[in-house]
């Protein structure tokens, strides 16, 4: 009976188990007993919560940064029941190619995550996709191998996965548009002048949503919908202009659908990120999220508003890149973490990720004038993974030449 209940769950594998996603992934599972196997988590460094969770979950494999497996044995105990422990650059990767996998939820922050989607697209495993980096970086590569490989894309971030729930049922020859909505972060209502104020506490106090911190200082920039835009481009086929992005500061609409006969499709829901990944786990039924429904009557009122673009240029860095094209979106989304770390260890303002994006911007778009060839270190066409991470590469090396 055991045996024959164990195969009807779905086996899970969730790459950053310790982060945000991650948690809330977790969450989703307690709340719906009897229905998912764990059967591997991965973190980098923090191995205190991830032996929490091995001891609740009991996965078969986990994998840990370089050096720390033997730290997480010394946490674990010597209980037999131990799981297998792998550790360093491949461990994600060979997790990602379990071959009992159901869902891999790809929730590791940042470009380090391309490589393990990758690895499960070309096995034909569902990938629960919370992990941005990886579309932007190649997002023609990504998605060419989901459909050769027949590997189901479910979009986990908020705004996609409204876009995803609001094409069912739909034709996709009837789309006309697609609206990203965005809270405006913490500097919505900030005037521009004092924008040089701006401190990393400030930064990182999010109105509505509780996130990483790297994906937090990308809301109050504005460059997580920057990334979403590129995001979006690859993951529902669109051309750029089909994209706009809409602030709505209450962040109960995540995104909408403008079809041909001007009906606009949206999905609502209180701000939290339990509800997607719910979503993408019981896809395509609807299974329990744990997550309190809405009350309109509370909200009173939705307000939408346009992106101000002298306070937030970054929205703009999205068309720019996906105008050039080739590695241009990886070489932004490389600067944007590299940026982003700086200013995490308080070494540059909050207005220099800004300025020096815009300087990135510029270099790309003096070095491909007129279509021609370029002089930078990566190709103009991706052909294969590490081209993407080359370009990724080569915009991390620039911010740090501008930082000298």
């Amino acid at each position: 009976m055991k045996s024959e209940l164990s195969q009807s769950k779905k086996a899970i594998v969730i790459l950053g188990s310790t982060g945000s996603i991650g948690e809330s992934t977790l969450d989703v599972v307690r709340s719906n007993p009897g229905r998912f196997e764990v059967l591997g988590l991965s973190c980098n460094s923090n191995i205190e919560l991830l032996a929490n969770q091995i001891k609740e979950f009991s996965p078969q494999t986990v994998a840990v940064g370089k050096g720390r497996s033997e730290a997480l044995r010394s946490l674990l105990g010597r209980s037999s029941e131990q799981p297998e422990i792998i550790e360093g650059d491949l461990a994600a990767i060979q997790l990602a190619e379990n071959p009992r996998t159901s869902i891999l939820v790809a929730a590791m922050v940042g470009s380090v995550g391309i490589r393990p989607v990758m690895a499960a697209i070309e096995l034909g495993k569902t990938v629960a996709l919370a992990n941005k980096e990886p579309i932007v970086l190649a997002g023609c590569l990504i998605t060419q191998a989901a459909k050769k490989y027949n590997a189901p894309l479910l979009p986990v971030d908020s705004e996609h996965n409204a876009i995803f729930q609001s094409l069912q049922g739909s034709r996709r020859e009837d789309l006309k548009k697609i609206t990203l909505t965005a809270s405006g972060g913490p500097f919505r209502q900030t005037p521009l002048g004092d924008f040089p104020k701006i401190q990393l506490k400030d930064a990182l106090n999010h109105p509505n949503w509780e996130m990483g911190s790297k994906i937090t200082i990308d809301s109050a920039t504005m460059m997580n919908k920057c990334l979403e835009i590129i995001e979006a481009k690859w993951l529902f086929d669109l051309a750029p202009e089909q994209i706009e992005v809409l602030v709505h500061p209450q962040s109960v609409i995540h995104s909408m659908v403008t079809y041909n006969d001007a009906s606009t499709i949206c999905q609502m829901g209180v701000p939290d990120m339990k509800t997607p990944i719910a979503y993408c786990l019981g896809y395509p039924e609807r299974i329990r999220s744990g997550v309190e429904c809405m009350d309109l009557a509370k909200i009173r009122s939705l307000t939408f508003e346009k992106p101000d673009p002298k306070k937030f240029p970054t929205l703009g860095f999205a068309y720019d890149v996906l105008r050039i094209g080739g590695g241009a979106p990886a070489a932004l989304n490389g600067a944007n973490e590299r940026l982003v770390q700086l200013f995490l260890k308080e070494k540059i303002s909050f207005l220099t990720i800004i300025t020096l994006l815009q300087r990135l911007i510029d270099q790309l778009k003096s070095l491909h004038l007129d279509g021609g060839e370029t002089t930078f270190s990566f190709p103009t066409e991706l052909k294969k993974i590490e081209d993407s991470i080359q370009a990724d590469q080569w915009g991390r090396d620039f911010i740090d030449l501008q930082i000298i």
